[in-house]
């Protein structure tokens, strides 16, 4: 998969700053190598409603997550954790490493993503390429044409007055 990542990067003429650093499993962890990068950094949670649909959720760092409340706020019901074998196999993502950059695996477009509306509003994003050693910087505009070139909508709600 990196491969495809590398050839839409060549096709979108973009080359995004990046940092190598040991492989980190929380945002946590990454904040100690990466915390001087600009950009919103995010974190990742890979989902599975009560149909069996699946989401990609992603947020700023710092959030919390409520799984209570998401569901509404996506259009969605109940949600749990999808496990991290159907994360390899749909979307070619190791548990750490999963981001908005997994999408380009999902080529039969099973995977919904819903994207906090604050990372739309910075200037650029944070996320791994789906490699949890490594971190990119992308400015808001390349983001949002990657996220077109590879047909994705993003779902996008807010966290403002949903989380504790």
């Amino acid at each position: 998969m990196r491969d495809d990542l590398h050839a839409l990067l060549d096709r979108l003429a973009f080359r995004p700053k990046s940092v190598r650093h040991p492989p980190v499993r929380t945002v946590e962890e990454a904040h100690l190598h990466y915390a001087g990068l600009e950009g919103a950094h995010t974190k990742n949670a890979f989902l599975k409603d009560a149909k069996g649909v699946l989401v990609l959720v992603t947020v700023p760092a710092d959030c919390r997550l409520d799984m209570k409340a998401l569901p509404a706020l996506i259009g969605s019901k109940r949600l749990s954790f999808a496990s991290p074998d159907l994360m390899r196999t749909v979307l070619g993502t190791e548990p750490g490493a999963l981001g908005p950059l997994s999408l380009i695996a999902d080529t039969r477009r099973q995977v919904r993503f819903a994207l906090e509306s604050s990372l739309l509003e910075a200037d650029a994003i944070t996320c791994h390429p789906l490699d949890n050693a490594e971190t990119w910087v992308i400015p808001q505009g390349e983001f949002k044409r990657i996220l077109a070139t590879l047909g994705v909508e993003p779902i996008v709600f807010s966290l403002k007055g949903a989380v504790g």
